[in-house]
């Protein structure tokens, strides 16, 4: 049996913790400091070099070269030099909300004075918006939480078998939203991006230009060009002119009228959702947050073709602004993107704000 020598072996002890402490892979990497996140919500192929989604366009052009493995969300996170991150939802409510909260939770990253900026395309509404346009969002309002049944067996007189949650007929009074079913974005910071981009020139192609007589609505024959308009986020692509109205109608019902439906979009009510529980942890600034959508297709049927028929051609693009959109949200969306890094001084802890629309 051996005998323990206690001067010796606290010798060595206290040697060894001496090494360690020398080590500097034991110290602790500070969290990298962003200032604006930019989120796309799909990549068509790679992130550069190939055909382009809505992610594209932010990795060539602003230099987003610094790539972060993201196991536990939908993309890597990609990062340039000068505090601009951009990441990758994956389409849907579920993925929008669970990319949102890993990026939100991962410590290599302070988010707590982030911009964060969605930006992607969107169907849109004739009677609002048009091809190629660009909204920026006042409200978003989640499209799936509801009651539903099939309209052929709906009672004669209602527009629709889709029922808020708690009531029994469509539209029923007194509105009774769930918790975070309406997502309300800071209306001075909106207002601000908006004063700064409503005069940018967005493309009008041939293809735009031919497409836009086809269809019927207030604001079907525009040219591209920004504006504020609001949005229904559902994980279900809907299309067709009665649903456009009941997409109005849903979102003049939970907005008590404040609300003006502009574009359809599949994630954003699961990522605005996320960065609400981030902020309330402390991680995020729920006040700094932008959503904007711009037009690649109508969500209705042009003149004289069924709803169903005008589905099967949007399959292929025929009447799309697909190309159009992505340049018209990388236009408008940089130019926010830019004035923030190029001034950071000025808006690190201060939030840009302007009147609030009337």
């Amino acid at each position: 049996m051996s005998v323990l020598r206690f001067p010796s072996f606290l010798r060595a002890l206290s040697g060894i913790a001496l090494v360690l402490l020398a080590l500097p892979a034991f110290a602790a990497e500070a969290p990298i400091p962003v200032k604006v996140v930019v989120v796309a919500m799909f990549e068509t192929g790679q992130d550069s070099g190939d055909a382009p989604g809505e992610f594209q366009y932010w990795v060539e052009r602003d230099h987003l070269d610094r790539v972060f493995p993201m196991p536990a969300a939908y993309h890597a996170a990609r990062m340039n030099d000068r505090g601009e991150l951009g990441i990758v939802t994956g389409a849907g409510t579920a993925h929008g909300a669970a990319t949102i909260m890993a990026l939100g939770l991962d410590p290599r990253f302070d988010l707590s004075h982030a911009y964060w900026i969605i930006a992607g395309i969107a169907g849109g509404s004739p009677e609002t918006v048009s091809l190629g346009s660009a909204a920026w969002a006042r409200y978003v309002l989640d499209g799936d939480l509801a009651y539903e049944i099939d309209p052929r067996e709906a009672p004669a007189g209602w527009s629709t078998g889709y029922i808020p949650l708690g009531r029994t007929e469509p539209y029923e009074q007194p509105v009774a939203p769930r918790e975070n079913q309406l997502f309300t974005l800071s209306p001075t910071l909106t207002q601000w991006a908006y004063n700064l981009t409503r005069n940018l020139p967005l493309a009008d192609t041939e293809k735009l230009k031919a497409v836009r007589p086809q269809f019927d609505g207030a604001a079907a024959q525009l040219p591209p060009h920004v504006q504020l308009g609001d949005e229904v986020s559902a994980s279900t692509f809907w299309h067709g002119k009665l649903m456009d109205a009941w997409a109005s109608q849903w979102m003049n019902y939970f907005t008590a009228g404040k609300g003006h439906f502009a574009t359809s979009a599949m994630e954003d009510t699961g990522s605005l959702l996320a960065l609400r529980g981030l902020a309330a942890a402390g991680k995020a600034d729920y006040n700094r947050v932008l959503v904007l959508r711009t037009v690649s297709n109508f969500d209705q049927q042009p003149r004289g073709m069924t709803a169903a028929e005008s589905l099967a051609r949007e399959r292929f693009g025929t009447y799309s602004g697909f190309l159009p959109a992505l340049e018209s949200a990388y236009t408008v969306g940089h130019a926010v993107v830019n004035e923030l890094l190029t001034h950071w001084d000025q808006y690190a802890d201060h939030v840009p704000a302007a009147e609030p629309a009337n």
